[in-house]
């Protein structure tokens, strides 16, 4: 049987991304099937731009050295990761029409979709996380 993890990304910051991808990718590296649904600022961590310079939180700049000390992929690097590991990330229709976006400001290979069709995958999942 596989296992499956469902992931809520509504936060935006670096920290947050780390979170979100670093339990994606160790998630797909087990062979158990993931679904990340970004929505509101979690579309961030899959935009084109935005995930480039995702913010650091404040007063935490020192952990910059760290990561580069440490090898830490980079955001994007991590969501290519993710990907190839074969991390379906789902796109909220609902917010990138508030937010005025369109599935082209964003990374290639998304699904857009709501809540719907991540429920659809969540309901039955062994994990499912907020980030």
């Amino acid at each position: 049987m596989n296992r499956k993890v469902a992931i809520i990304a509504s936060n935006g910051g670096l920290f947050d991304a780390y979170k979100v991808f670093n339990i994606a990718t160790a998630a797909a590296a087990t062979d158990q099937e993931v679904a990340i649904f970004f929505t509101f600022e979690g579309l961030n961590l899959i935009h084109k731009e935005a995930n480039q310079q995702l913010p650091m939180p404040e007063g935490k700049e020192h952990f910059a050295e760290g990561f580069t000390k440490s090898n830490v992929p980079s955001i994007p690097e991590l969501v290519a990761m993710a990907q190839e590991m074969g991390a379906t990330f789902i796109g909220c229709q609902m917010t990138m029409d508030v937010m005025g976006l369109d599935k082209e400001d964003f990374i290639d290979g998304i699904e857009v979709g709501g809540a719907v069709t991540f429920l659809e995958f969540a309901k039955d999942a062994d994990v499912t996380l907020t980030f």
